[in-house]
């Protein structure tokens, strides 16, 4: 996440640390108070009807047959699914059926996975309300388990492998966002807090564990600690003006609906505000992170450099950083959204019509703006990185060290001995140091 470098920056002078500490320490406090008070005590749980019991299995055989022939339909009416019909012959490896062989129909439909022999599946046990001891298996999926874990394991060796101790760090921070996500911000929406609040609260704290865990516990760290936040919260004012002009609901996409049918009292339009300031996070990060480390590197490599000329310098790189940024971001979301995209190139309406519809106006709000939030990010922590890194210039120190933005000249003396060092005559060599050059001999 972000921009790293294997060179310690130059510690911030005691002042500036103390500035930091006590600015960066009461917002952790006020968050981690904000996230306990908005700690969900009991999770509703949502109503999905029985809970249909699933079972691993493995395909042993397949036997394909010609489908049965379809009775008449209306004349305009789309046909059904058409095949493949036939029967599947599954070992079951747990359940009261372990090891029994059971025959189910071969899956069928759209989005049903097409299996073969010795693919490993999940097979749903479904009984006859008329007769409870009668059963049947379906087939639902394909068992994805073992798959997952290498891919994750190859995840985690290449971060390790490159990234070294740094990504063993960020793997932790992975870690920490997903555990924040899952026991903070989901569970906190789903009892019916205000999905920003918890948002907002969320991302700060995932900031703060994986910026610190990430990077170390340095003052270049904590600026990006205060552009992000300072970003976080430009983000959710943006959005929560946006969708009130835009008077977006929530009820964007089917997702939406389908939750607001299970739990009727969640706040649609809150969460559209939570997933901008989720989904900003991650990009965020990424900013402020490689504008405070640039910043310093400027600032390492050349200790002339005002605090002006650092700010332009770093800006620069900023803006190259941003209009690659925004092309992520809205790529990210058009990929997350290919169905949705392929329905409006289907759909007749005007194209006016087809901007200004519920669904495509969330997802243009949504991307512009996070973009806002990033552009505000740059300058913010460009200037806070500026004012830390050439804080503390004007102290006395050795030959070489900076006074008052410019390096300190070396001393006369040492100058003086250094010239005639280099007016001495050679001493080594063939030739003595007496021997005129014309008496040298000349070879053919």
């Amino acid at each position: 996440m972000g921009a790293d470098h294997d060179r310690a920056a130059r510690p911030a002078p005691p002042g500036v640390r103390r500035i930091l500490f006590a600015t960066v320490v009461p917002l952790f406090v006020a968050t981690v108070v904000a996230a306990l008070v908005l700690w969900p005590r009991t999770t509703p749980t949502l109503d999905g009807g029985a809970d249909v019991p699933r079972h691993h299995g493995t395909v042993t055989r397949v036997v394909t047959e010609p489908c049965p022939p379809v009775e008449a339909t209306p004349e305009g009416t789309p046909p059904g699914p058409q095949g493949p019909c036939g029967t599947v012959t599954v070992r079951v490896e747990d359940g009261p059926d372990a090891g029994r062989e059971v025959e189910t129909p071969v899956p069928a439909g759209p989005g049903a996975p097409t299996v073969a022999v010795g693919d490993e599946i999940i097979v749903v046990q479904l009984t006859d309300p008329a007769d409870p001891e009668a059963t049947s298996y379906n087939i639902a999926e394909h068992q994805r388990g073992e798959s997952l874990l290498w891919l994750a394991a190859v995840f985690a060796a290449a971060i390790v492998a490159f990234g070294r101790w740094r990504g063993l760090a960020a793997l932790a921070g992975l870690a920490a966002s997903f555990a924040i996500l899952l026991t903070f911000v989901l569970p906190g929406i789903s009892a019916g807090r205000s999905p920003l609040l918890v948002a907002v609260v969320g991302a700060a704290l995932i900031m703060f564990v994986v910026l610190y865990l990430t990077h170390g516990v340095t003052a270049q760290t904590s600026v990006a600690v205060l552009g992000t936040l300072g970003s976080l919260v430009l983000t959710g004012v943006l959005g929560a003006v946006a969708t009130a002009a835009t008077h977006l609901t929530g009820y964007g996409s089917e997702d939406a609906t389908t939750l607001s049918m299970l739990q009727a009292d969640i706040d649609l339009r809150g969460l559209l505000l939570a997933g901008i300031i989720i989904g900003s996070l991650g990009v965020l990060d990424d900013v402020t992170v490689t504008q405070a480390a640039t910043v310093t590197e400027l600032a390492h490599a050349n200790p002339g450099l005002s605090r002006l000329q650092l700010y332009r310098a770093a800006t620069r790189v900023g803006r190259a950083h941003i209009a690659s940024t925004v092309n992520t971001i809205v790529l990210a979301y058009a990929g997350a959204s290919l169905p949705l995209l392929l329905l409006l190139v289907a759909d007749a309406r005007p194209v006016g019509q087809i901007l200004t519809s519920e669904f495509l106006a969330q997802e243009i709000v949504r991307s512009g703006v996070a973009t806002l939030g990033l552009i505000a990010a740059v300058p913010l922590t460009t200037g806070l990185a500026a004012l830390v890194s050439t804080a503390g210039r004007r102290a006395t120190g050795p030959a070489g060290a900076v006074r008052d933005g410019l390096p300190t000249p070396r001393p006369t003396t040492e100058r003086d001995e250094a010239l005639e060092a280099l007016s001495q005559p050679r001493t080594t060599g063939r030739v003595a140091p007496d021997r005129n050059p014309a008496d040298w001999p000349v070879t053919e």
